[in-house]
């Protein structure tokens, strides 16, 4: 009987390890799958004139330049306004706030503003950074738009960083006189910085690739020259790529994956360029 006991568990155990394994291999495929289209239909685009010059003609000549800087400006406003307050959020939650209904209501709505459809978000930046704050049609507004959407995130995974800090660490530093607050800051932050970062790059990377939030806000399908300040409209991307697909007629086909090629290039290095430092400030941690 306890024979058969065991045969049983490890059938269902391998049963479930090679349902993980197939789920895993099919996910790897397709990304994969889409990556390889992407980079064939799209490499005969890439030139230095099509990163370097200003789109003509509707999209149809020159370049991708000014979508390129806007890209990164978006990205950039979106780290600044979203990563302070998400990981400011984070630390009074889990270290500061009392465990009662009013936090647990908190923790639930910051759940399922991570649900809410991306042009509601644009819909508010409209409403309160466009029209009620005046900041207008710019990048400025985009990036509070933005911002406002990847705080869900940035909270969520700031919180399981800081929880997955040990509680002994905590301990040990209040037991030598530390007080709650240099405990936050040389013991808890610094633990779980790599989880931060991380949450970062999930916030950059979906900002990178947002279409109806800056559709709204500030986003512009041409413009003869880069945003000179915060208040002026700018060019992006994934807007640029959904204008010449699907409003641009006769727009060549290998320009259209050549601009999906880009921001999947701008996506990913940003990823990369995150990993890495992430994974130095682990080592550091570890090796000090």
């Amino acid at each position: 009987m306890r024979a058969d006991l065991l045969a049983k568990r490890q059938l269902s155990q391998r049963t479930a390890f090679g349902l993980l394994i197939i789920a895993t291999a099919i996910v790897v495929v397709l990304v994969l799958g889409i990556i390889l289209q992407i980079v064939l239909n799209g490499g005969g685009a890439i030139s230095w004139e099509f990163l370097t010059q200003a789109p003509s003609q509707a999209g149809k000549a020159g370049g991708i330049f000014p979508a390129i800087v806007g890209t990164f400006y978006l990205m950039m406003g979106t780290l600044i306004f979203a990563l302070p307050v998400g990981v400011m959020t984070g630390v009074y939650l889990t270290e500061y706030a009392r465990d009662n209904w009013l936090t647990r209501a908190i923790n639930m709505a910051i759940v399922n503003l991570a649900g809410v459809p991306s042009i509601v978000y644009g819909l508010f930046g409209l409403g309160v950074f466009v029209l009620a704050f005046h900041f207008g049609m710019s990048l400025l507004s985009a990036s509070l738009t933005l911002a406002c959407q990847a705080l869900a995130m940035t909270i969520t995974t700031s919180r399981e960083a800081i929880l997955a800090v040990p509680r002994e660490y905590r301990e040990g530093s209040l037991a030598v006189g530390a007080t709650k607050w240099q405990t936050v800051r040389h013991i808890v932050l610094p633990q779980a910085l790599p989880g931060i970062i991380t949450g970062a790059i999930l916030a950059m990377s979906r900002a990178a690739g947002e279409t109806a939030p800056i559709l709204v806000v500030g986003a512009a399908f041409l413009l003869p020259k880069l945003p000179q300040s915060p208040l002026d409209q700018f060019m992006a991307l994934p807007y640029h790529l959904y204008t010449v697909a699907a409003h641009v007629p006769s727009m060549p086909m290998g320009t259209m994956w050549g601009v999906a090629l880009v921001l999947l290039a701008v996506v990913l290095s940003f990823n990369v360029l995150a990993t890495i430092i992430r994974l130095r400030v682990r080592q550091r941690r570890y090796s000090s």
